[in-house]
């Protein structure tokens, strides 16, 4: 990586800057703080802008988010997002309950709580293998080195021939209609922007088999492995 030529800091938000889907911290912020003096931040998160935002306390950031699917700018005046973009597919649920159901009961997934899918305004879907109403400690404890999911990661992907297929969250498969990823968000938005690659270095912790950062990291992007977001502030020192 060249950091002479380096604009714009691009980065995951969960397991980067955050906890699974808790608030962002001081120390994390302050470090921000100090990016943003030097480059443009963007945030790349695979839920919604205004999810993101309030998960992050409203901290000044442009976010694409859904893979790519919505682009929200922060606006200074009202300290606050305006969506620029906001794009919907259709769903096919009878099809998707359908897999959903052959998957949980080919591999024992029976048991959840809530519901047995999660539908998504975008036309992103989760399959919430603990249920949509699950436990916050259950989901945690479930599969953290994310073997179980990894083991039949690829069948996932076969079945689910229209979505990029990702490992997600801490339970969790969610899935995004082609060809919307986190690579193919990053790269048109530098498209649209007239931006490099090579000016843009993105920091990710989901780099791993069936990550939603993996299609990043395996691309010409220049890329700051993380794993452990509260290395965030150690990760940065060499773009300061």
């Amino acid at each position: 990586m060249d950091k002479s030529k380096i604009k714009i800091v691009a980065m995951d938000l969960d397991g980067t800057l955050t906890q699974h889907k808790e608030k962002l911290g001081e120390e994390n912020r302050k470090a921000l703080d100090y990016l943003s003096q030097k480059y443009k931040l963007i945030m790349v998160g695979a839920g919604k802008a205004e999810r993101i935002f309030n998960q992050m306390n409203n901290y000044p950031i442009d976010i694409i988010g859904n893979y790519g699917l919505q682009y929200a700018t922060y606006n200074e005046n009202t300290k606050s997002l305006d969506i620029v973009k906001d794009l919907v597919f259709p769903i096919d649920k009878e099809k998707t309950e359908r897999l959903v159901t052959h998957f949980r009961e080919k591999y024992g997934f029976t048991t959840y709580r809530g519901d047995n899918v999660e539908y998504h305004s975008s036309g992103c879907i989760t399959f919430p293998i603990l249920g949509t109403k699950a436990i916050q400690e259950e989901k945690l404890a479930f599969d953290p080195d994310r073997k179980k999911r990894r083991a039949i990661y690829k069948e996932v992907v076969e079945a689910f021939g229209d979505y990029n297929v990702f490992v997600g969250g801490s339970s969790s498969f969610d899935m995004s209609p082609k060809p919307y990823n986190k690579y193919y968000a990053l790269d048109l938005y530098c498209k649209e922007n007239y931006i490099p690659h090579q000016s843009v270095v993105y920091i990710g912790d989901d780099y791993g088999l069936g990550g939603n950062d993996e299609s990043v990291y395996k691309s010409d992007f220049n890329y700051l492995v993380i794993d452990d977001y509260r290395d965030f502030s150690k990760i940065i020192k060499e773009l300061l």
